[in-house]
């Protein structure tokens, strides 16, 4: 890298984190077409984790994480109790 041009160190940079970036960026997809196929779930009818793994075709414990995050910052409401789990729906605000 060159100290003399910002635009070339930038360009050098970017070419050597290429891999890393594009990785980053293919996981963020990924998250978040999951985290859409969730939403989409939600919108039915509420469900428990369990329901929606296997709906989903996922790990329940991967979609906890899902709903846990989406809990936390109000994309999705933890609804009445179905048994040992909880039913979720999606906030009012999140449709």
């Amino acid at each position: 890298m060159t100290d003399n041009n910002p635009n070339e160190a930038i360009k050098a940079l970017r070419q050597q984190r290429k891999t890393t970036i594009d990785r980053a960026r293919k996981m963020i997809k990924d998250q978040n077409k999951k985290i859409a196929a969730i939403k989409s779930q939600l919108r039915e009818e509420p469900r428990t984790v369990p329901e929606i793994a296997a709906a989903l075709r996922m790990n329940a414990s991967d979609v906890l994480i899902f709903v846990a995050a989406l809990r936390k910052y109000g994309e999705v409401v933890e609804g009445a109790k179905d048994g040992d789990y909880f039913r979720y729906q999606l906030a009012a605000s999140a449709g």
